[in-house]
């Protein structure tokens, strides 16, 4: 079995958690790296907000060493800033640096970040450039395959990202103006695996064991990135470990364990964010962890009346 490296960075197996903005903080990256996750990332931090020092932007930056290997994924569109930002990164505890060419959201899409930078190559090419000579960390970057269906261009923007020097490229196989509806197009990672020399993560419908081990077969991809497949299941990535070494697959969580992780889950955002924000953003992680199970619907109802701890403790441990 050929090594897993991304950089100088050497990692136990190909399955990563997807930096997911407001999802996937320290606790959430906790859970899943428990469960198998060989490396886990930040939400994405505003290069431009800690060229500013906004306090709100460094806060992202929180990682526990229990999490790592831990990337931390910045995004902006000048060039100057990411140098500095890459330098800042130096500084801190984390291993890696990605950098976010993918986001849809129009905020984001409007300042020409994210998935707007499809556009430009060029400017790819400059903006990964200052980030790689300004760190000693791997930098890698993760992209859309296109901005629409008309302007699919993932190979060329893959070119100037290697050729800037980035340690590795994410692909998640939908447009910018899918967001995450239709089909991912794993074709595309495929022609990427083909078109660069550095390692390649594949991205997109990537929901449990059998679909892990398809992306990678399809595309040849090195490593495979989970978002919300991992949504309410940090389990899933217990699920692929077993399906890529060949062993049998972990029963499903009971409900009894389902029940143990929200509560864990809870706790650790109560830790660290204390208990007003904790409970206001376990709501949304409760419905996901729900998802499929009788009379979910009118317990999300419920849940999302309750404002203090206890009171959410006890109603999931009544479910």
């Amino acid at each position: 079995m050929k090594e897993l490296r991304i950089g100088n960075l050497i990692l136990d197996n190909p399955f990563f958690l997807a930096p997911l903005a407001g999802i996937t903080d320290a606790p959430m990256r906790k859970l899943c790296k428990e469960q198998g996750a060989a490396l886990v990332f930040t939400e994405m931090v505003s290069a431009k907000g800690l060229w500013y020092g906004d306090k709100n932007t460094g806060r992202l930056l929180y990682t526990d060493k229990s999490e790592r290997p831990v990337g931390v994924q910045i995004f902006g569109h000048e060039p100057e800033v990411m140098a500095y930002t890459a330098r800042e990164m130096d500084k801190i505890q984390c291993d890696l640096i990605d950098i976010n060419m993918g986001c849809p959201v129009p905020k984001i899409v409007k300042n020409g970040e994210g998935s707007a930078l499809l556009k430009n190559p060029d400017l790819i090419y400059d903006l990964v450039s200052a980030v790689v000579k300004n760190t000693s960390k791997p930098v890698t970057v993760k992209i859309r395959i296109g901005w629409d269906s008309e302007s699919i261009n993932a190979v060329e923007v893959a070119h100037a990202i290697s050729a800037a020097g980035a340690s590795a490229i994410s692909v998640h196989g939908r447009t910018r103006e899918q967001y995450y509806s239709g089909k991912a197009d794993w074709s595309v990672i495929a022609k990427v695996k083909r078109a660069v020399n550095i390692p390649v993560v594949g991205n997109g419908d990537v929901i449990d064991g059998a679909s892990a081990i398809a992306i990678m077969e399809q595309t040849g991809c090195d490593f495979v990135m989970i978002g919300r497949g991992a949504l309410g299941n940090p389990w899933i990535f217990r699920e692929v470990t077993a399906a890529w070494r060949g062993l049998p697959i972990p029963e499903a969580p009971s409900k009894e364990q389902k029940k143990q992780m929200m509560i864990n889950h809870l706790q650790d955002l109560a830790d660290l964010k204390g208990e007003y924000a904790a409970v206001r953003e376990m709501r949304k992680h409760v419905g996901w962890y729900l998802k499929g199970v009788p009379g979910a619907a009118s317990f999300r109802g419920r849940v999302n009346q309750i404002t203090d701890i206890n009171s959410l403790k006890e109603t999931i441990m009544g479910i």
